[in-house]
């Protein structure tokens, strides 16, 4: 699946910027911003639910727009299923194999079984646990190749996002499916994702491989002599994460060397290296501290 060039604006206002990227399948590609930035506008224009203003969603070189029979191969699971909560499991089921002709009842079936999730006359007298799992039982059921989340462990106790992680992860490993995640749990995305893609203000601020992006930075935590002020030429070169009294936390280029050259000159007291996170990367990408995900 590619995405091309797409640009999105709504009531006149501009949401997407010429967001480009490609999704391979057997990858977990997590999408990350701020509130606002446009992650789920992105989403239902991937999956065909919002016309790009510009740009165009390609599988295989065709438009999904063009040739409306390659949306069985992406399926959209939302943050929230109230608009479903008043469906029977079986209707879901009617529903979802007239959608999707590759609908696989069999391993919708076991799936429900291995999670114990029992046939329902309401889906909204499931609990918010039992709705996400169902929600990715019905996803995974279809035999898209493209499965798009968005937020999808939001709120969910400790052992049934245990439970989504493991599936998501299976999935993607054994039938070569994409799933492509709008999340602010940035821990579980660490976890899980082979790409990241940032995306600020409507655009994308950066796309990483996250083993790429451990390679290219570092975190380091340093105290320097003196009134303990980090150097102005340093500021300006690194990315300050956190600083509490004369001690700073720093996200800096691994590969400038000059950079490194100058601190290994002033002899700061401290120049510890610390374990790397995603969660860096974004605080130093896209805010500071006191912002919210």
């Amino acid at each position: 699946m590619k995405v091309n060039h797409i640009s999105k604006f709504i009531h006149g206002q501009r949401i997407l910027s010429d967001i480009d990227f490609h999704v391979k399948t057997g990858n977990i590609v997590g999408i990350i911003g701020r509130n606002g930035a446009g992650k789920t506008t992105l989403l239902r224009t991937m999956v065909g639910i919002l016309d790009p203003s510009k740009g165009d969603i390609t599988i295989d070189e065709q438009s999904i727009f063009l040739y409306p029979k390659l949306k069985e191969q992406v399926i959209f699971v939302p943050d929230s299923s109230e608009a479903m909560k008043n469906y029977s499991t079986k209707e879901m089921l009617t529903l979802y194999k007239s959608i999707y002709p590759q609908f696989d009842e069999h391993y919708f079936y076991d799936l429900m079984d291995r999670f114990s999730l029992k046939a329902i006359n309401k889906i909204g007298n499931y609990s918010k646990g039992m709705k996400a799992l169902f929600s990715l039982v019905v996803a995974f059921s279809t035999k898209a190749k493209y499965i798009l989340l968005d937020e999808p462990t939001d709120g969910l106790d400790v052992i049934v996002k245990k439970q989504v992680l493991k599936i998501l992860v299976e999935e993607v490993s054994t039938n070569d499916v994409a799933v492509i995640i709008s999340s602010h749990r940035l821990d579980e995305l660490e976890f899980m994702a082979n790409d990241i893609i940032m995306i600020k203000d409507g655009k994308v601020d950066s796309h990483y491989e996250l083993d790429e992006m451990k390679e290219m930075y570092k975190k380091v935590q340093i105290v320097f002599d003196g009134d303990g002020i980090i150097p102005e030429f340093l500021s300006k070169h690194v990315d300050i994460l956190h600083q509490t009294g004369r001690v700073y936390t720093i996200l800096m280029d691994k590969n400038n060397l000059e950079i490194q050259k100058k601190i290994t000159e002033i002899s700061p007291l401290l120049f510890e290296e610390l374990a790397l996170s995603l969660e860096d990367l974004f605080v130093a990408k896209l805010g500071g501290d006191e912002d919210v995900l």
